[in-house]
């Protein structure tokens, strides 16, 4: 499974509000401290809103913050969320096309792979990754503001 660059983006952006928890942060400002595009982010923001995984606000001031609490805030939530695809392999696919399907037993093996993987993402929350919000601040070259988490 390789997950597409939305879902690596509103899974650093959660990171970030998760270390800020709280706050309302500029979509430019996380953005530019991972050095990728303001556009693409604003989009990956509309998505996670439309998730429910955050609240977001326009004009002077405006930004984006958690719409919850990171401990219930599961990754395999947010990959389904942002992910449009599963199909690892052709037969998984709606429309599969492939001459073996009703024999094959690879398919359920990568099946029984997909829905471990997602297991592991579903037992893991966003609380889980912040572990040192000071360290992630730090290594984004954000200043942990007093009162953020």
């Amino acid at each position: 499974m390789r997950l597409s660059l939305h879902t690596d983006y509103a899974l650093r952006m959660l990171i970030v509000l998760g270390a800020r928890q709280g706050e309302v942060v500029n979509v430019a400002e996380i953005a530019d401290s991972f050095g990728i595009s303001r556009h693409h982010l604003m989009r990956v923001a509309q998505r996670l809103r439309d998730g429910g995984f955050v609240e977001t606000t326009r004009g002077n001031g405006g930004g984006v913050r958690l719409a919850r609490a990171p401990a219930e805030i599961t990754i395999g939530d947010v990959v389904r969320t942002t992910e449009t695809d599963f199909s690892l392999v052709a037969c998984f696919a709606p429309d599969g096309q492939c001459r073996i399907i009703p024999v094959c037993a690879l398919r359920g093996v990568l099946a029984e792979a997909m829905a471990a993987f997602l297991a592991v993402l579903d037992g893991t929350c966003l609380e889980d990754l912040l572990v040192s919000r000071p360290s992630l601040l730090a290594a984004l070259g954000m200043a942990e503001d007093v009162g953020a988490g």
